[in-house]
């Protein structure tokens, strides 16, 4: 069997990138409400530099990275009903569209929480089809928000299942925005909950190499941080100590 630090030095032996791998996991994120246009093009530039899977970003910015990230690899992901997820599933759908033709590929959307909470499911399950329908139409994929530091366990679970019935193609822990992200607990009930056909991105402090290991060991194949360079860098020097 191969572990984790063979396949670290197999992949430096083969000449890729220390970090590499995990790279493609990591969508490159920058939300801020006071993020310039020199800032978004800074993440793009890190995003090609490093090979992540995305750049997450505002839905105005996502014409800027469409064009920035031409001829590359890294995908175009952007928020839909963020961080509310308050908004009418109509519009929703139309900010996912509009996303979609400035050229997103990735559509990450809060759903309602507050219907969540309420138990008026026949809303949150709408809202979530709605968005998918409208995503997978055009080619693009679908990240349901769930934030998980405002739910129960079973509000989580049942978040879950509602995406997963609604065709989306993952759950994600957390906007960044409420008053807690990402946790090993969160990601390991949510990898139980829609089983190995989901993906499972884990949001919301994870900031440091270490971080993002427990969460992809928890089941999350997916990473949205702010800090992917400084994970990046982390994993290059876990393999350069062989720790």
């Amino acid at each position: 069997m191969t572990t984790k630090k063979g396949e670290d030095r197999r992949n430096q032996s083969e000449g890729e990138r220390p970090g590499a791998a995990l790279a493609k996991k990591i969508d490159h994120t920058l939300l801020k409400p006071d993020a310039t246009p020199e800032q978004i093009a800074q993440l793009c530039s890190e995003a090609r530099q490093y090979g992540f899977a995305s750049v997450c970003v505002n839905p105005v910015w996502v014409g800027l990275c469409a064009r920035l990230l031409a001829g590359s690899e890294v995908k175009v992901c952007t928020v839909v009903g963020f961080p509310l997820g308050a908004n009418a599933p109509e519009v929703k759908v139309f900010e996912t569209e509009k996303a979609i033709e400035h050229g997103a590929s990735e559509i990450d959307m809060v759903l309602n929480i507050g219907a969540l909470k309420g138990r008026d499911l026949d809303l949150v399950a709408r809202d979530i089809r709605g968005v998918t329908a409208a995503a997978h139409a055009r080619g693009a994929i679908v990240k349901v928000i769930i934030e998980a530091a405002l739910l129960t366990d079973e509000e989580k679970t049942t978040a879950c299942l509602l995406a997963k019935e609604a065709g989306a193609d993952f759950v994600k822990t957390s906007t960044g925005f409420a008053s807690g992200g990402a946790t090993v607990h969160d990601v390991e009930l949510m990898r139980r909950t829609v089983g190995p056909e989901m993906g499972v991105k884990a949001a919301g402090g994870v900031r440091t190499y270490e971080d993002a290991e427990k969460m992809l060991r928890a089941g999350a194949t997916r990473i949205g941080t702010s800090a992917g360079v400084q994970i990046v860098q982390g994993a290059g020097a876990s393999a350069a100590t062989g720790y």
